[in-house]
C-alpha cells in the first residue's frame, strides 16, 4: 500500500496535522521530513505527525521519525496504535 500524507491546517490555531497512512519506508520518511521542514519555514506552525493510519513502518524510516521529534514544534503521535496492532497480530499468529 503506498504512503499517503494528508495535511490539515487548523483554522483557529497555528497547528498543522500531517496524517500518514499506508506503509512508511525510508524514502517516505525523507519526504515527510521535507514536508514538515517546508511547513515550518513558510508558516512557523506547530506540526503534529499522526502515524495512527500506518500499517507498516520500515526500520530504515525510524531515523526520520527521530529527527522529526528532535525538531522544535514537531510532535510525532499515533505509534501506540501501530505497536498494539503488531502485538495483537503476533498473538493471533501464535494461537
Amino acid at each position: 500500500m503506498p504512503t499517503e500524507i494528508t495535511q490539515t491546517d487548523a483554522a483557529d490555531s497555528k497547528l498543522t496535522i500531517l496524517r500518514v497512512s499506508g506503509e512508511l519506508m525510508k524514502e517516505d520518511g525523507v519526504v515527510l521530513e521535507r514536508v514538515a521542514a517546508s511547513i515550518r519555514e513558510e508558516s512557523a506552525r506547530v506540526i503534529v505527525v499522526d502515524l495512527s493510519g500506518l500499517d507498516f513502518i520500515d526500520s530504515e524510516a525510524a531515523p526520520s521519525l527521530r529527527r522529526l521529534e528532535a525538531r522544535e514544534g514537531v510532535s510525532v503521535e499515533g505509534l501506540d496504535i501501530l505497536l498494539q496492532a503488531s502485538i495483537d497480530q503476533a498473538e493471533r499468529r501464535a494461537n
